[in-house]
C-alpha cells in the first residue's frame, strides 16, 4: 500500500512527516500547559473525526438532537464550513448558505426550535452561549470540534468510515488523516459508520482490534438509512405522479458530497439508468452548473425521468439565486438518518444519557 502511494506521490510523504510533527508538537504544547485547555460544567458533546472528508458527523449530530431534544435544551456549535461570513453568528431559517454554511442551515431547517451557532472560535462561542441568561442551553453539541484543543469536551465521539479505515490511512497530504490514530486516546466513544448491516461479529472485533483502543473506549457500528425521496419544490412537482416502490426512473444524480457510493447503490432500487453529475464536497452551484443540469436532464429521451440530489445539496440548490433554471423540473432530495446497528442503539443512548444526567446533577449540587 505505502509503496504504491510513494510511487505515485513520492514528494508528499516527507511533507506528511513534517505535518505530523507539527500536530504532535501542538498537542505537546497543550499537554504541558503552554496553551491552556478550558473545561465547562455544562455537558459538552463533541462529534469529530481524525480524517478529512465525510464520515457522518452531521448525521450523528442530528441523531443526538433527535433523542435529546425532548428532555433537554440544546445548542449546536459549528464552524460553518465554507461560509463567507466571519465570527459568531446564530443561524436562522432565513439565512443564506453563504452566510452560515450548508450543514448548520440543514440542521436548523430540520430542527427549527434548536439553537444553531456558527463560529470559528469554539471557546468564544461556548462562553457566549452559556452566558446568555435568557435561553441558556443544558447541553452543547460541537460539530467537528475534535481538533479544537482549547476546549476540553466532557465526551468526544469520533466518527470513522468503515470503507476508509484510519488504520490504513496516512497523515495529510499523503493521506487524509488530520491526526494520527494514537489521538483516539482523547476520545470516549468510537462510531464506525457505513458499516455493512450483515457485518459478522468476528469482522467487527478485527476492525476494533486494529484501532488499539483502551478499556474506557466503547465502539459502535452504524450505517446511513436512506428515506423516501421528497420533492424539493412541491409546488412544481405532482407527488402523486411518482411511485418509487413500483416504478423505475431514469435518474440524473446531482451530488456535491464526499462519497456518493452508498447513495448510488440505494437509488438503483428504483432506477433504469443513472447518470451521475458529481461535484466537490460543499460545492456552491453556479449558473453554468444549473445550465448543465438542465441540459443533461433534457438529454433523456425516456419520459420517466427525474433528478435526485442529497439532503445537504438540496440546501445549497434551494438557496442559490440561479435555481429558477431548474425549479420546474422533477427534482427530489433523499433525507438520511444515522442508525446504530447490531442491537446496540439502547446502549449508545444510555451511555450518552448517563453522562448528561450525572453532569447536570453535579452542576445542581455545586
Amino acid at each position: 500500500m505505502i509503496q504504491n502511494r510513494l510511487r505515485n506521490n513520492i514528494l508528499l510523504y516527507p511533507i506528511s512527516i513534517l505535518y505530523s510533527f507539527g500536530v504532535d508538537f501542538r498537542h505537546f504544547l497543550y499537554d504541558i500547559g503552554v496553551f491552556k485547555r478550558y473545561s465547562y460544567r455544562l455537558p459538552i458533546i463533541c462529534v469529530g473525526n481524525l480524517n478529512v472528508g465525510g464520515t457522518g458527523k452531521t448525521p450523528m449530530v442530528e441523531y443526538l438532537i433527535n433523542f435529546l431534544k425532548e428532555n433537554f435544551n440544546i445548542s449546536i456549535i459549528s464552524r460553518g464550513y465554507k461560509r463567507e461570513s466571519k465570527g459568531f453568528r446564530e443561524v436562522f431559517l432565513y439565512n443564506k448558505v453563504e452566510e452560515v454554511g450548508d450543514e448548520p442551515l440543514q440542521i436548523k431547517n430540520k430542527f427549527p426550535d434548536i439553537q444553531v451557532i456558527v463560529c470559528e472560535k469554539r471557546r468564544y462561542a461556548i462562553e457566549r452561549v452559556i452566558n446568555n441568561k435568557k435561553d441558556k442551553p443544558q447541553i452543547i453539541i460541537m460539530d467537528d470540534g475534535f481538533q479544537h484543543l482549547e476546549v476540553k469536551p466532557n465526551i468526544n465521539i469520533i466518527m470513522i468510515d468503515y470503507r476508509n479505515p484510519i488504520y490504513k490511512d496516512f497523515p495529510l497530504p499523503f493521506g487524509t488523516l488530520r491526526e494520527k490514530i494514537k489521538y483516539l486516546i482523547d476520545s470516549h466513544i468510537i462510531v464506525v459508520n457505513n458499516a455493512p448491516k450483515d457485518l459478522k461479529p468476528l469482522e467487527r472485533r478485527f476492525f476494533i482490534s486494529r484501532l488499539n483502543l483502551y478499556n474506557y473506549h466503547k465502539c459502535y457500528f452504524s450505517h446511513i438509512k436512506y428515506k423516501k425521496p421528497i420533492p424539493l419544490f412541491p409546488e412544481y412537482t405532482n407527488v402523486l405522479k411518482y411511485n418509487f416502490t413500483k416504478m423505475k426512473y431514469n435518474i440524473l444524480l446531482v451530488t456535491g458530497i464526499a462519497n456518493p457510493t452508498n447513495l448510488i447503490n440505494y437509488i438503483k432500487e428504483f432506477s433504469e439508468e443513472i447518470i451521475p453529475l458529481i461535484y466537490p464536497d460543499h460545492h456552491y452551484f453556479s449558473h453554468k452548473d444549473f445550465e448543465t443540469i438542465y441540459e443533461k436532464f433534457n438529454s433523456f429521451i425516456e419520459p420517466n425521468k427525474i433528478i435526485i440530489t442529497t439532503e445537504k445539496d438540496a440546501i445549497r440548490i434551494k438557496n442559490s439565486k440561479f435555481v429558477g433554471l431548474i425549479k420546474n423540473l422533477p427534482l427530489f432530495y433523499i433525507p438520511i438518518e444515522l442508525e446504530i446497528g447490531f442491537d446496540e442503539e439502547e446502549d449508545f443512548k444510555n451511555q450518552i444519557l448517563d453522562y448528561v444526567r450525572k453532569n447536570l446533577s453535579y452542576n445542581r449540587l455545586y
